[in-house]
């Protein structure tokens, strides 16, 4: 999937990408078996807006049918993993194969951007914090070991201290585990270029706050994974990712592109420690 349909006020893709559009499920298809006939064990579908594939085909298939149809074309494959996705355009059939599909990842990185109402108003985001909290409760509920990230915006035009507090709750109502925080950053031509703007200086302080936060939940999240068992894909020799996105280093090599069971005995402020 490729290009963006919507209007976010900080956002100059639509400008440069144009319009959604998505390659079709035949295609997709063709692309995973060539994969796997290298031997891939894990895909991983992609898009600068993922969630709204297939609006632009015949019929105007959901991204659950997309992932439905690979897992049923290969049963092989060991693991089907999402890039971000928009919560609010999870369709109920992904909900279902996010849930409770052990070859889907237990990993959702959810494009949130704001914990504030009033600020994902004037980003013209299409969710709202209540409908972000929902989501990710009902799922964790649904299947425990799930794992969320998410990309969150410091410092948006207007934002005041209260409003960014929504934000820093925000991550842990939504148990979030993985961050990418991005301190605001002007877009020419943008209507958020032309908003009353945060001091830099603030920008950077909330962006600051952010990423010590997100530090403390990758930590919190590793002390639960300790000598627990864990699925881990290689990626190179020394490193590797488990199921639910956790880095994994081993101090003996590993093959790339192999499956290990694996059991960390320690970590670091990045990823966990096998020491095989």
């Amino acid at each position: 999937q490729n290009g963006c349909d919507h209007a976010c006020t900080f956002c100059s893709i639509p400008a440069w990408r144009g319009t959604s559009r998505s390659d079709d499920i035949a295609t997709v298809l063709r692309a995973v078996e060539a994969r796997l006939i290298e031997c891939t064990q894990e895909v991983v579908l992609t898009g600068v807006d993922l969630t709204s594939w297939g609006h632009d085909l015949p019929g105007e298939p959901r991204l659950g049918a997309l992932v439905a149809a690979i897992l049923d074309e290969f049963p092989q494959l060991p693991r089907l993993r999402l890039s971000s996705v928009d919560g609010i355009e999870i369709d109920d059939a992904l909900f279902d194969l996010i849930a409770g599909e052990p070859r889907v990842m237990p990993h959702l990185h959810l494009s949130l951007q704001s914990g504030n109402n009033l600020i994902l108003k004037i980003m013209k985001r299409r969710h709202s914090r209540e409908q972000a909290i929902d989501l990710c409760r009902n799922l964790k509920a649904a299947r425990p070991e799930l794992t969320f990230g998410a990309d969150l915006i410091a410092g948006f035009p207007t934002e005041n201290d209260t409003m960014f507090l929504d934000t820093v709750k925000l991550i842990d109502e939504c148990d979030i585990s993985w961050l990418h925080i991005f301190p605001y950053s002007e877009r020419p031509n943008t209507p958020a270029s032309r908003m009353p703007q945060v001091e830099k200086s603030e920008i950077l302080k909330r962006s600051k706050t952010l990423r010590e936060l997100a530090q403390r939940k990758k930590i919190q999240h590793f002390t639960k994974l300790k000598n627990k068992p864990l699925s881990v894909l290689m990626e190179s020799d020394f490193r590797g990712r488990a199921e639910d996105f956790s880095e994994i280093t081993t101090s003996v090599p590993l093959q790339p592109g192999k499956i290990y069971q694996l059991k960390a005995e320690n970590y670091n402020n990045d990823c966990l420690i096998v020491n095989n």
